[in-house]
């Protein structure tokens, strides 16, 4: 299976926040979304691309094959960023004020698709308890994104850590933890695959920038998991069931924190990984 330099794969497509941006960097994106209200008013946003043959969206949620030819999907009624398949992910939701409704949806078999559209250069995973599903798949493939970023974990150490571990086992040896937190709103002025320069201004849920278009350096895989392990001192500290956030007007004071160091307390991450 051979590399498309020209594609990206968007897995957990949402309102078209990313695929706007890696079609304005004119790639050709095929995105993948459950919900069926979000992949109509992407059908709309984006007619011309869809058309024109650019863009391709795949409907349904990506599971294992042992849920069948359809599943549950948790719809989030009030943040459709957090719709998922897995129901405890939908209870977590509702213990943070917000309401899910269950819905029948096809299944996506990931790796069916890795062959019938090919391996992307950039892999965006972002899919609420599923992304580890698409990893898993890269496995029986020949071949690998150039780039892959996935949605950090927030709670258990030790999954984080399996995450990055299996990057690595995968090959990706260039790894960076990037706050998402500080993503919408940015503007970066960059070039397309054709080298023209473009500019974009991220929308409010979107991943943001990838591959080198990120700042910072990249490290290893040890140096990523020591910048994580202070990250998750903070998630304790000041996450959502963390002990100041928890405590009597420990919400007031995480946003005077916030405001005062104008830096996100703790925001939240994706690991982005780079082939050696």
């Amino acid at each position: 299976m051979t590399v498309l330099q020209n594609t990206v794969f968007d897995v957990g497509m949402h309102k078209g926040e990313d695929t706007e941006f890696y079609l304005k960097k004119g790639f050709d994106v095929v995105a993948f979304e459950a919900n069926p209200d979000l992949i109509a008013q992407c059908e709309r946003k984006f007619r011309d691309e869809i058309a024109q043959g650019t863009l391709r969206i795949v409907e349904g949620a990506i599971a294992s094959e042992a849920a069948g030819g359809h599943l549950t999907f948790y719809r989030n009624v009030q943040k459709s960023v957090w719709g998922t398949i897995e129901a405890s992910w939908a209870d977590r939701n509702r213990r943070l004020g917000t309401e899910s409704v269950g819905i029948d949806v096809p299944r996506v078999d990931i790796a069916s698709s890795l062959r019938t559209y090919g391996m992307p250069y950039y892999l965006k995973i972002d899919i609420e308890g599923a992304d580890r599903l698409v990893l898993q798949a890269l496995r029986a493939c020949d071949e690998r994104p150039r780039y892959v970023s996935i949605e950090a974990e927030k709670v258990d150490f030790a999954e984080l850590t399996d995450t990055i571990s299996a990057l690595s086992s995968l090959g990706y040896t260039s790894f960076k933890a990037v706050q998402q937190a500080t993503i919408p709103g940015m503007k970066i002025v960059t070039t397309t695959v054709r080298g023209e320069p473009v500019s974009h201004v991220f929308a409010s849920d979107a991943s943001g920038p990838f591959g080198e278009d990120l700042p910072g350096s990249w490290t290893d895989a040890s140096a990523c998991l020591r910048q994580f392990e202070t990250i998750f001192k903070l998630y304790r500290l000041f996450g959502d069931d963390g002990i100041v956030s928890n405590a009597p007007g420990g919400g007031l004071l995480v946003r005077g924190l916030t405001h005062l160091y104008r830096r996100p307390l703790p925001g939240w991450y994706d690991i982005h990984a780079k082939l050696h």
